[in-house]
């Protein structure tokens, strides 16, 4: 799929699961002919309960559906909870599910990171929230800041085909269904223009990577860049800093609350070599940050799953929308202002160069293993990604093999 930008396209603008997971369920009730479902996880709580009763009605009325979920991040489905589903017609299918090895799973790497839904090809959601409970503020102060948008008009038929093309090329047997796009008008629907952006193990290697750094180096007033995993490449980190000394109003907005202790170390030389050059870095530290949203100036934005790190960047199955609308880009930035006063901690230098003396060698050693992780994981041995159905009762031992809890 060769990725355009086109024009006429309408944006809504999801903040967490309080606005998200609505749309989702409203626009799933009211559809008449496909869904179409990718997620990194879905679990079989509040929400993912939800969506199951929302999706079985759908199919009730005929509705066409197929989810597909990664075999990493939903390993933990029970064959009650998609025999539900199948016996209604609804097709499941699971992202590169593989064996364990000595008692672990193998597939740790090159996941299905996207979280996409397509509505009769005429609705959209690209976004970072997975099916959980977890993104509702409800669950708790370790709830997940998230984002993600609607969008209908032309961009929907790009979408639909990403969509349609990974099972095309992952399914062991042909697809028993067609690509709709093709055959739906999209009319346009708003001012917006936009392009989808993927990144796979195949021919988009570094889309979503150039993307960023077109836009970054396109800056000339300011750019904001809010993500959960931020550990980019050394051209990207280099596009930021000439960026702020060029007088662009840079400002990072990161996680204050990483899942592991050493990568907050190794963020003290990140920060630093940042901070030299006039970068701002404020950490997020109300609530765990999984957003992965930038804008530039006062049109461009993005918003999907890809953080900037290795794993999204060289080993995950990503999708971002690059979005150039003034409203939406006004909302965003708008919205991240009041985040990082309010709700972050600014970083300062002298913050980082405080401390024992073994920081600073130690902090470089963990950034640099963090940056050249995806070359080490790339020499396991390789194999070709597959989507695997699945079934009542035939599924149920490889599902309870699978059965481990994991991070989001």
């Amino acid at each position: 799929m060769k990725a355009h930008w086109c024009d006429g396209n309408q944006v809504e603008l999801l903040i967490n699961g309080e606005a998200f997971f609505p749309s989702v369920f409203e626009r799933v009730r009211a559809a008449r002919e496909e869904i179409l479902l990718e997620t990194f996880i879905l679990f079989e709580d509040k929400v993912g309960r939800e969506l199951q009763q929302v999706l079985i009605e759908a199919a009730k009325r005929g509705v066409r559906i197929e989810v597909l979920v990664d075999g990493y991040g939903t390993a933990d489905l029970s064959t009650p909870f998609v025999k539900e589903m199948t016996e209604v017609g609804i097709s499941v299918h699971m992202f590169d599910p593989q064996p364990k090895l000595l008692g672990y799973r193998t597939n740790l790497f090159r996941r299905l990171h996207r979280k996409i839904v397509v509505i009769d090809c005429q609705e959209a959601f690209v976004g970072g929230i997975n099916f959980s409970v977890d993104h509702l503020a409800e669950s708790g102060p370790m709830a997940k800041q998230d984002y993600a948008v609607l969008v209908r008009g032309p961009i929907v038929a790009d979408i639909h085909r990403a969509s349609m093309d990974l099972f095309h090329r992952t399914r062991n047997s042909a697809p028993d269904w067609t690509d709709r796009s093709e055959h739906k008008v999209q009319r346009r629907a708003g001012g917006a223009s936009m392009l989808l952006s993927i990144r796979d193990n195949d021919h988009h290697l570094r889309d979503i990577e150039a993307q960023y750094m077109r836009a970054i180096r396109s800056a000339d007033h300011r750019l904001v860049i809010a993500n959960a995993y931020f550990f980019p490449g050394y051209r990207l980190m280099r596009a930021l800093r000439v960026a702020a000394k060029r007088g662009v109003n840079v400002v990072l907005i990161l996680q204050g609350q990483p899942d592991m202790p050493w990568v907050r170390l190794a963020s003290q030389f990140l920060y630093g070599y940042l901070l030299r050059s006039g970068v701002k870095v404020y950490e997020y530290c109300e609530r765990p940050l999984h957003g992965k949203v930038a804008l530039v100036d006062r049109e461009w934005c993005t918003v999907g799953s890809s953080n900037l790190d290795p794993l999204s960047l060289s080993l995950n199955l990503e999708a971002n929308l690059m979005i150039r609308d003034h409203a939406l880009n006004q909302q965003l930035f708008e919205h991240l202002n009041r985040l990082a006063d309010a709700k972050c901690n600014e970083i300062t230098l002298e913050e980082v160069n405080r401390g024992a003396w073994w920081k600073t060698p130690v902090s470089v050693l963990c950034f640099h293993f963090l940056r050249h992780f995806p070359a080490m994981a790339g020499m396991l041995p390789a194999h070709t990604p597959r989507l695997e159905p699945l079934t009542p009762g035939a599924e149920e031992a490889e599902m309870m093999e699978l059965n481990q809890d994991k991070p989001s």
